[in-house]
């Protein structure tokens, strides 16, 4: 059952959630977005664009950011707009991976139109990746 918007309140955190990625990942995801730059595969490519090695997808990022809102609002239909400006890259190691950070929290209630502005936060290693990552969803 979708949460409800008498429930929440400004400020309040609604999801929490880590998410890895790594090389093995990115082939997936270039797969299936049809996305085959080489910055998210190869690291000599990557480093002579000046990037400090092999980058994760942004779509990817986006993607993995809204995971924890929709699995907060159990249904993926209920979030109305969503999105994010691209600040700093994804380094993701080889071998390794980086895990992303996402905390999102109440931004905006509006009950007139039955939605709430859900901010995020998504980090790197304490770095900032996105930033103004907002989503609005709908809520009874």
């Amino acid at each position: 059952m979708a949460p409800r918007l008498a429930d929440l309140e400004v400020g309040q955190e609604i999801a929490r959630a880590e998410v890895v990625v790594d090389r093995a990942r990115l082939i997936r995801y270039a797969a299936a977005s049809g996305d085959f730059n080489p910055i998210h595969w190869n690291d000599r490519v990557a480093a002579a664009v000046g990037l400090p090695g092999v980058i994760a997808h942004g779509m990817w990022t986006m993607g993995a950011a809204i995971g924890p809102v929709v699995e907060w609002l159990g249904d993926p239909g209920l979030v109305a707009d969503y999105q994010v400006r691209f600040t700093r890259p994804v380094p993701v190691p080889d071998p390794g991976a980086a895990t992303v950070e996402v905390v999102a929290v109440v931004g905006v209630l509006d009950e007139a139109a039955g939605t709430a502005r859900v901010d995020l936060t998504v980090t790197v290693e304490g770095q900032r990746v996105l930033g103004k990552a907002q989503a609005v969803v709908r809520l009874h």
